[in-house]
C-alpha cells in the first residue's frame, strides 16, 4: 500500500507539472490582461508600470519558475477581475460544483446499474429493447439541448406536454416545491449554511428542487454510457465458466445474478466509470451555463471573456488535481474490490 501511494504520488506530480506547464503556455493567448483590467483613457506610460509591476514582462522562464514556487504553496495569484486570491474564488465557485456532480453521479449509479443488469439478465426483452434504444439518443443529443428541454418541459411547459405546467400536477409539484411557473431552472436558489461557512442544496427540499433539472442534464451525458458498459461486461461474464458451474452446481440464480456476476461485472466499470465520473467536472461548463449555475464552470467561461489569466490558470490546475484525486481513489476502489489485484501492479 504504501509503495503504491509513493507511486501515485510520484505519478501525481508528473501529470500536474505537465498541466501547469500547458495551463502557462496558453497564457499568452488568452488575451491582453491589462486591458481588462484599465480603461481605455489610461496613457500607455501606466499600463506599463503596471505591466512590470506584475512581472508581466520577464522572460518566459522566470515568470514559470515564479509560478511554479507559488503554485506549490497553493498561491497562484489574484484574480484580475475580482481583486482576490484566486484560490478564494474558487473556493466560493467548487461547492456548487462538486454538489451538482455528486448529484448527477447518484442519479447515473442509481438507473445504471439495475437498468443495464436487467438489459444483460433478459437481452431480448422488449423493455431492454426500449432502454437501449433510448440510450443511443441519449448518447447522441448534445448536452446544452437536453437542458433545453428539460427547461422548456419542466420549467416553462408547453401545451403538448403530458405534464404542462398548467394542470393538477404540475399545480401540486408547483406548491410541493413552493416556487412558480414549475420547476427552478435558473441559478441555485437560496442554499442553506452548513458548518459555519459552506452554503449547500442538500440540506433542504427547496434546494434540492433547484438541483434536479441540472443534475439531470449533466447526468445524461454518462448515463447512457454508463447503461450500455453495464450490459455488455454483465453478458461476457455470464458466458464465463464460472457461472455455468455455478448453475451446474444448482445456485439459485439470484444469487447468481447479484452475488457473483454483478461483483465481476463492476470490476471494468469502477475502472472506466471512475475516470469518466471525474469528467463530469470539465462537463459542467455546458450544464452550468444554461442553468446559469454558480459553480466553476460559470466562472471558468466569465474569466475567458474577462482575459483573467490567474484565474483560468487556477481553474485548470484545480480540475487537473481532481482528475489526479479521482484516478487515485478509483485504483484503491478497484484493489479493495478486487483483492486479487495488487495495488502495485503485479499479479498475486
Amino acid at each position: 500500500m504504501i509503495a503504491f501511494l509513493v507511486k501515485r504520488l510520484f505519478h501525481a506530480l508528473l501529470v500536474m507539472f505537465v498541466i501547469s506547464i500547458i495551463a502557462f503556455a496558453i497564457q499568452d493567448n488568452l488575451g491582453d490582461p491589462i486591458q481588462q483590467m484599465v480603461g481605455q483613457s489610461v496613457p500607455e506610460s501606466e499600463r506599463e508600470a503596471l505591466r512590470e509591476e506584475l512581472g508581466l514582462n520577464d522572460p518566459m522562464l522566470v515568470q514559470y519558475a515564479r509560478f511554479a514556487v507559488n503554485a506549490a504553496q497553493f498561491d497562484f495569484g489574484y484574480s484580475y477581475v475580482f481583486n482576490q486570491p484566486t484560490t478564494e474564488v474558487i473556493a466560493r465557485h467548487l461547492p456548487a460544483t462538486l454538489e451538482l456532480v455528486a448529484a448527477s453521479t447518484f442519479l447515473i449509479i442509481v438507473f445504471s446499474v439495475p437498468i443495464g443488469v436487467y438489459s444483460a439478465i433478459k437481452p431480448r426483452a422488449l423493455l431492454t429493447r426500449f432502454f437501449m434504444s433510448i440510450s443511443i439518443v441519449g448518447i447522441s443529443i448534445p448536452v446544452f439541448l437536453t437542458a433545453i428541454m428539460l427547461i422548456q418541459l419542466f420549467a416553462i411547459g408547453v401545451s403538448w406536454t403530458p405534464f404542462p405546467v398548467d394542470t393538477s400536477w404540475g399545480n401540486w409539484l408547483n406548491e410541493l416545491i413552493s416556487t412558480e411557473g414549475g420547476m427552478p431552472a435558473y441559478g441555485r436558489g437560496d442554499p442553506v449554511t452548513v458548518f459555519g461557512t459552506w452554503d449547500t442544496n442538500f440540506a433542504s427540499f427547496k434546494g434540492l428542487s433547484y438541483l434536479v433539472l441540472p443534475a439531470i442534464s449533466l447526468a445524461s451525458i454518462m448515463l447512457p454510457l454508463f447503461i450500455r458498459l453495464i450490459r455488455a461486461e454483465m453478458l461476457e461474464v455470464l458466458q464465463s465458466d464460472y457461472v455455468k458451474f455455478a448453475r451446474a452446481k444448482g445456485i439459485s440464480m439470484r444469487r447468481i445474478y447479484f452475488l457473483h456476476a454483478l461483483k465481476n461485472t463492476m470490476l471494468p466499470v469502477i475502472t472506466v466509470g471512475g475516470v469518466q465520473i471525474g469528467t463530469l467536472v470539465a462537463y459542467t461548463i455546458l450544464t452550468e451555463t444554461v442553468f446559469q449555475w454558480p459553480g466553476m464552470g460559470l466562472m471558468f467561461l466569465d474569466a475567458i471573456e474577462r482575459s483573467d489569466i490567474p484565474l483560468i490558470v487556477t481553474y485548470l490546475m484545480i480540475v487537473g488535481l481532481i482528475f489526479v484525486i479521482t484516478n487515485t481513489i478509483v485504483d484503491l476502489i478497484y484493489g479493495l474490490v478486487n483483492p486479487t489485484v495488487k495495488l502495485t501492479g503485479k499479479p498475486s
